[in-house]
């Protein structure tokens, strides 16, 4: 029988409110809390604060204030920046490219409920993981939810509300977000 870490990370259903899941959120609470107060000058200790949260396989660099909910689920290829005020609902992976810039107050979902209200009222929940290319700058405010993938040599405009795929070489905006052209 499923963990339910096992079913939550294989987009199942789940209950958050197991007792792992809850020690390993309100770890990654902790991490953030120490990086969010941390001073602007103490970048090696945000750093180092960031590798324990993050999976990260290169040069990264994240602005205060960050929150998440687990951080071992987000992974960031090289060169990548957050501005300000970045959040990633990483209940499942979230898979960043390299040279990805993130602008202020991005926020990145991976977690959804049921649409069904009886079943939304049982208090289990799923997620879908959401994978970003390489060489991707996304604008402030933007929203992407769960599931999805957005391509390489993407500009994704501020204040879009991502609920579909964005293929390879594309410029896209709006809420809903759509394509404004091809690169």
């Amino acid at each position: 029988m499923k963990s339910e870490k096992e079913k939550m990370l294989a987009g199942d259903l789940y209950d958050a409110s197991d007792e792992e899941l809850v020690r390993e959120r309100e770890n990654a609470r902790n991490l953030t809390f120490e990086f969010n107060h941390t001073r602007p000058g103490e970048k090696g200790k945000r750093q180092e604060i960031l590798r324990q949260l993050i999976n990260a396989k290169g040069s990264f660099y994240i602005e205060a204030p960050f929150n998440c909910d687990y951080g071992y689920n987000i992974e960031v290829g090289e060169n990548f920046y957050a501005n300000y005020g970045c959040i990633i609902l990483d209940v499942n992976k979230v898979e960043i490219g390299d040279n990805v810039l993130l602008a202020p107050n991005v926020q990145i979902y991976t977690a959804t409920h049921p649409i069904n209200p009886m079943e939304r009222l049982t208090g289990k929940e799923y997620a879908n993981s959401v994978i970003i290319g390489n060489n991707v700058w996304i604008g402030g405010g933007v929203i992407i939810c769960p599931g999805l993938k957005i391509g390489d040599n993407v500009t994704i405009g501020a204040g879009s509300v991502v609920t579909k795929d964005i293929k390879d070489n594309i410029v896209a905006a709006g809420n809903p977000c759509r394509v404004i052209k091809k690169i």
